[in-house]
């Protein structure tokens, strides 16, 4: 991968080598056990706190490693390019941020250096059977008790469901006051007898990630677990830190298309065809070419969307086309480069087959590519 990204530099370059170091060590080898047992071990989220990779640009009196949206960024650019879909690193650090922008001291203070150290693992719980994408159409209530809140509802689809301890709940504090009453309540899930894991959901792809239906019957969350302090403030938290993670989505969407580049590549000067190799024929030549020219664009892209992220600029069109347009480019790409691969292209002992089935799902998640649409579509 060419890594001459104008917001790198020295002592970034040497933070990739130690993340690319850990993930070809500890996480890369171990992709298949985990797809087998539909989760990552526990120890995985311990030993990358200790590295402090789980929040890397949280501030240090947090528990984090104190540097920036840069850091971050080559955490996610080296999980792709290592192969890895199981390991949920990303939700971890979008709750984090939920907690650093809009929680209160206190619940900086109790939550973000567990999350840090990998002593807690966090998810979020959005979509619902019956509510995806549209946020409003969501049921699940949060009732004031004498002792809390008791949240009542199920989720779907959430990642880290399975071995979350702390997860950030969309629910209703006052189902009479639509948008204004959405709150986001940090539930513990030890120790609190309301809530349920329901089964590990059986996806397409990126098997090894947890994906769980959440079932919340009472469930008890402390009055000062409302994030920020204060409820119905959910649907203002959630649109101001939405972009943070689509542009999440886009910097690991290009990473991928770079990785399936290169195994193409790679695999096309090898593979040989009516007495030459694949590459030196002039289709296989053409659809790399284009593929190049796609790559190095999504790349310029993303690397002017990195710098706003550090600058504090980015905004929610721009996040919202660096979501849809990446994860459109990501599937097209691995789908090209799986022809090139022919009948070993559809055979999942190889990575391009793997990336296949692990990137589909990108166009769904973080908001469908239909809402990112009609989210720039808005600003015109």
């Amino acid at each position: 991968m060419d890594m001459n990204s104008p917001w790198m530099n020295e002592e970034l370059a040497a933070f990739r080598d130690a993340v690319r170091r850990f993930v070809l060590g500890e996480i890369t080898p171990h992709q298949d056990a985990w797809r087998e047992q539909r989760h990552v071990d526990r120890e995985l989220w311990r030993k990358a706190g200790e590295m402090g990779l789980l929040l890397a640009d949280i501030p240090e009196e947090y528990g984090g490693a104190g540097g920036s949206f840069a850091h971050m960024a080559v955490v996610f650019e080296e999980l792709s390019y290592g192969g890895d879909t199981a390991f949920g690193i990303h939700v971890h650090a979008i709750v984090a941020h939920y907690l650093l922008n809009q929680g209160t001291e206190e619940q900086k203070q109790k939550y973000l250096p567990r999350l840090a150290s990998g002593e807690m693992i966090a998810a979020i719980a959005m979509s619902e059977p019956g509510a995806g994408s549209d946020l409003k159409g969501i049921r699940t209530t949060a009732v004031r008790g004498p002792d809390g809140y008791r949240v009542s509802g199920s989720k779907t689809f959430i990642s880290n469901g399975y071995m979350a301890d702390l997860i950030l709940v969309v629910a209703k504090t006052d189902p009479a006051a639509g948008a204004k009453g959405v709150s986001l309540m940090l539930l513990e899930t030890k120790d609190n007898p309301g809530f349920r894991v329901g089964r590990i959901l059986e996806k397409v792809g990126q098997k090894g990630q947890d994906t769980c239906e959440l079932f919340f019957d009472d469930a008890h969350v402390p009055f000062d677990n409302v994030l920020g302090g204060e409820e119905g403030k959910g649907f203002a938290h959630l649109m101001t830190e939405l972009p943070y993670e689509r542009t999440i989505l886009g910097v690991c969407g290009v990473a991928a298309i770079e990785r399936a580049l290169q195994l193409t590549v790679e695999h096309t000067r090898e593979r040989r065809a009516f007495g030459q190799a694949l590459i030196e024929m002039q289709n296989t030549r053409f659809v790399l070419a284009e593929i190049k020219t796609e790559a190095t664009i999504a790349r310029i892209f993303i690397d002017r969307c990195i710098e706003d992220m550090l600058a504090g600029r980015m905004d929610t069109v721009r996040a919202s086309m660096a979501k849809y347009w990446i994860s459109d480019l990501q599937c097209k790409v691995v789908d090209q480069c799986v022809q090139l691969f022919g009948g070993c292209g559809y055979m999942l002992e190889y990575p391009i087959a793997q990336m296949y089935v692990d990137a589909r799902v990108q166009r769904i998640y973080g908001g469908a590519n239909e809402i990112m649409k009609e989210i720039i579509a808005r600003s015109l």
